[in-house]
């Protein structure tokens, strides 16, 4: 590590959110964003982590948006909740299916896939949900609307494909224009929790994009076209109606559509996207 990465990690938990997220801006995308007048996809996201809408907390937590989900679309699809205790007690472990999902409902990434209960213990999963509570999401990256939510560890049905693998994740980035229908563009993560993750974009017609984001490397070749691909974007039209953009997470499986996650500020704003000029693309949708 350079002595300038050093001194900067000693010091980025006393910078202030404006600062912090302009230094992380510059080492992720390469420049320094303009805050007060933004203009890229990244720069506008930074601008909601600042300056987030009232309604992004209770979307943002996991466990409160599923009325959001049902009361837009029907609670048919929400992925069936095992348990949402108020305290992860060993009688709680004890009553889990055999096969299920860990979760916490406060940030990104709180996930743990348990395909067999044999394999691990009461003590193991209450260790890493005391580490997930403890800790803050807002710190991560500075995405002030994850400070509101009451921190809870939940447990759902885990989704498994015909093959044993949890199904892609969806993510369906909804740019809600002035006039007009939306435009949509669909980032395809396979493999997530596996070894090699792959994401590709694709337009609403499934024509894979030249476009790269993030850390994902691209698939030698393009997914086949999902055979309910209309009524998964009619989904993310529909979960996505009240906002200029958000990103609507979902998941096809076992012949039905599951909604996962609404995000508001993907990336916190310092996901690279290639080629650059996508960045300016997407932030003239905004």
């Amino acid at each position: 590590m350079t002595l300038s990465k050093t001194l900067f990690h000693s010091v980025r938990d006393w910078l202030p959110d404006n600062l912090f997220l302009s230094i992380y801006h510059r080492r992720r995308i390469g420049r320094f964003p303009r805050m007060r007048n933004p203009t890229t996809f990244n720069e506008k996201i930074l601008h909601r982590c600042l300056n987030p809408d009232p309604r992004y907390g209770d979307l943002s937590d996991k466990l409160k948006v599923r009325d959001y989900v049902a009361g837009k679309i029907g609670s048919e699809y929400l992925v069936p909740l095992v348990a949402a205790p108020e305290t992860f007690t060993e009688s709680v472990f004890d009553a889990l299916p055999q096969a299920f999902v860990m979760k916490a409902n406060h940030g990104s990434s709180f996930v743990k896939i348990v395909k067999n209960k044999a394999d691990t213990s009461f003590a193991e999963l209450d260790a890493l949900a005391q580490r997930w509570l403890s800790t803050d999401f807002y710190a991560v990256a500075r995405e002030r609307h994850y400070r509101t939510i009451d921190r809870r560890i939940f447990f759902e049905t885990l989704l498994l494909g015909p093959d044993g693998i949890v199904p892609p994740d969806l993510k369906f980035h909804v740019f809600n224009k002035q006039s007009g229908d939306p435009k949509i563009f669909l980032l395809v993560v396979t493999d997530r929790f596996g070894g090699h993750p792959r994401g590709d974009v694709y337009d609403e017609n499934w024509n894979r994009l030249d476009i790269s984001i993030g850390h994902y490397a691209r698939s030698p070749v393009p997914a086949p076209r999902p055979e309910k691909l209309d009524r998964l974007l009619s989904v993310a039209r529909q979960l996505a109606s009240d906002f200029e953009f958000v990103r609507v997470d979902l998941y096809d499986a076992n012949d039905a559509i599951y909604f996962g996650e609404l995000t508001f500020t993907p990336g916190a704003g310092m996901f690279r996207i290639r080629p650059d000029k996508v960045d300016y693309e997407w932030g003239r949708l905004m």
